[in-house]
């Protein structure tokens, strides 16, 4: 059999394997080496199933008998720890300190399975899927970094090549985040696109499931196999699924373009700003019609996320408060933990009425506008244990920054994806982040795949070394 494609995407691997020139054996054996050789050092893996190999021969064997079960048939995708599997444990995070989760299978590892995929390992997450640093996990493109979190290890596994994608969970942007600073693609779909059922919640109804990938193409794919209505989970919704495929090689000449220059402009790093400029030049170059606006509403959106998501953790973690575990989670998780309890119905009540509030001004946005790009983070990957850094000349918390241009798609539920749009002087990715209106992950998907199809970022590969 030939090498493997030196893309290692889905889009580049499915029409290989399919055609027998590459086993999935040799793939997953790939992948397998990779995590050998670079894992020790990155630390993106919590678990590797030890029933890999053995669906790598399964789906080896269909292959050849010709019962090829779609593009994902034969490819070594991750699962953050905080997605249910009946064969491989899931600790959110958190082993070891009194919490068990059942041993079954997610909606979406069961998805996955139907599809052929293989199913490669557990990828770390900050404890219970808070957080943006997911430690111990180390950036591929400079190891004393963070990767971003709280979806940290899946987006080090796929840009280190540890697997072909992943999926993680975002509640304010955990998926985004890691995606920009890790130099890859994530794509957070519609709230309710994409069943939660078997994820391990955060806060209800925030949390969205979804896929990180080395390509658009390949975000696509995988939003193709997950999506779909069930009744498990309650916020799952019975919409249309389109073959959002179809959206890659749209033009995008006349689409109309938002960019919104209050909250999303207001404080970025100089590299950032500059890449994402520089982004909205090409797209306005490829025939797109840019057009400015503010929503003054964003500025206030900070205290109306953590009322909400705080208020929800603490809620979900209500049994773990009364009985004392939670003294054994780390102190970070601790406190905001905690913090949820200081949340009254009425703070509760008025972050919601803000959400509604918020929700109205983007529709009446979209009524002019087909997506909105910006920033995905205001920032590039920091040093590992740095609590603050001077962004636009002011000193600012990490964790404050790292979620601000994130979370107000979390509290629409609109769908957003980051792709990659450069780099910083240090050599660090740089995400642009592209928004729809809800439901529209076709325009989403259009775009970036027409920015990414004009620029060779995506295909840029950190210089790993070995631990």
């Amino acid at each position: 059999m030939s090498g493997i494609p030196r893309a290692r995407t889905i889009e580049a691997l499915a029409p290989v394997l399919r055609a027998g020139h590459l086993s999935p054996v040799d793939l997953l054996e790939d992948c397998l080496d990779r995590v050998a050789q670079f894992d020790g050092r990155l630390a993106a893996f919590v678990a590797l199933a030890d029933h890999a190999r053995d669906d790598a021969r399964a789906a080896e064997r269909e292959l050849r008998a010709g019962h090829w079960r779609g593009p994902l048939h034969g490819i070594p995708i991750a699962l953050k720890d905080n997605y249910l599997t009946h064969d491989l444990p899931t600790t959110a995070g958190a082993p070891g300190i009194g919490i068990a989760f059942p041993r079954i299978d997610s909606y979406a590892a069961r998805r996955l399975r139907q599809a052929g995929a293989i199913l490669v390992g557990k990828t770390r997450t900050h404890q219970f899927a808070w957080g943006t640093t997911t430690p111990p996990t180390r950036n591929p493109w400079a190891p004393d970094r963070v990767p971003g979190g709280s979806s940290g290890g899946s987006a080090a596994a796929v840009a280190a090549g540890m697997c072909v994608a992943a999926l993680g969970s975002d509640t304010g942007g955990s998926i985004r985040i890691p995606a920009s600073l890790c130099g890859v693609v994530g794509l957070k779909a519609t709230f309710g696109r994409i069943s939660r059922a078997g994820v391990i919640p955060h806060s209800w109804s925030l949390d969205h499931a979804g896929p990180l990938t080395r390509c658009v193409a390949d975000a696509a794919t995988l939003l193709l196999a997950l999506v779909g209505y069930d009744p498990a989970d309650p916020g799952s919704v019975d919409r249309p699924v389109a073959n959002w495929t179809l959206a890659l090689d749209q033009p995008i000449r006349g689409l109309r373009i938002g960019v919104c220059r209050n909250h999303f402009f207001d404080s970025n790093q100089s590299g950032v700003e500059q890449a994402v400029e520089a982004a909205i030049r090409d797209l306005a170059a490829a025939g797109a019609v840019i057009t400015d606006f503010r929503l003054p509403l964003l500025d206030f959106g900070l205290g109306a996320i953590f009322a909400i998501e705080l208020a929800s953790s603490a809620a979900y973690h209500d049994r773990s408060l009364r009985d004392g575990i939670v003294a054994h989670f780390e102190p970070d998780v601790r406190t905001l933990v905690e913090m949820g309890r200081l949340v009254s119905g009425a703070d509760y009540l008025k972050a919601e009425q803000y959400r509604h509030r918020l929700a109205r001004d983007f529709a009446d946005i979209f009524q002019k506008v087909d997506v909105v790009v910006g920033p995905t983070t205001p920032l590039t990957a920091w040093p590992v244990d740095t609590p603050s850094v001077a962004i636009a000349g002011a000193m600012e918390s990490v964790l404050a920054a790292s979620w601000r241009l994130t979370y107000p798609y979390n509290l629409t539920g609109m769908p957003a994806l980051s792709v990659p749009c450069g780099f910083d002087a240090a050599g660090m990715p740089i995400g642009l982040q592209i928004a729809g209106r809800p439901f529209d992950e076709m325009a989403v998907l259009r775009v970036a795949h027409a920015y990414e199809r004009d620029h060779d970022w995506s295909d840029a590969e950190p210089a790993l070394t070995a631990a």
